[in-house]
């Protein structure tokens, strides 16, 4: 006897996977709660991990290019896993190098609406931090105090100084 809980809320991407002919029911009903943003158990995303069918970490897991391929989400995979650290990193760089000082709230208006849609306010706000966490005494540092941030370029010559 088979239980069905709950309901394929997404035919259309269901039948775009079963029309793969690769994917059995029971791999194609875990993807399913994947792209839905629905908690699977980690033997599950063992699974699918090896078969190489989601990325990012567990419990926070996105199903991956190849399978946004197959559904015709290739647009919105990118938007859920967002880019690569470096790439916000060098934007503030540019923006700091551009306009500096700027404000925390300054970099927060580049970076929130480019951030992975899947993230929360808080956790778009978090990665920000570390994205500035990351850089700080490297090539930009807060010239300001912690609630008033300014942040600027270090001279690469005279380390610690702010150019400009």
């Amino acid at each position: 006897m088979v239980t069905l809980r709950g309901r394929i809320l997404d035919v259309r991407y269901t039948r775009l996977l079963m029309a793969q002919g690769e994917l059995d029911l029971a791999t194609i009903m875990l993807l399913d709660k994947v792209q839905k943003g629905q908690r699977i158990s980690a033997d599950e995303a063992k699974r699918l991990r090896a078969a190489k069918l989601v990325e990012g970490r567990y419990p926070n897991l996105l199903v991956a290019g190849s399978v946004a391929a197959m559904a015709g989400q290739k647009a919105q995979h990118i938007r859920n896993r967002g880019f690569d650290s470096q790439y916000y990193r060098d934007m503030i760089v540019a923006m700091v190098r551009e306009h500096q000082p700027v404000s925390r709230e300054d970099i927060d208006k580049l970076l929130l609406d480019k951030l992975p849609e899947v993230l929360t306010q808080a956790q778009k706000l978090s990665k920000i931090h570390n994205l500035l966490s990351s850089q700080s005494g490297k090539t930009i540092r807060n010239a300001g105090s912690r609630s008033v941030s300014q942040w600027v370029l270090i001279d690469q010559k005279n380390k610690g100084k702010q150019t400009g």
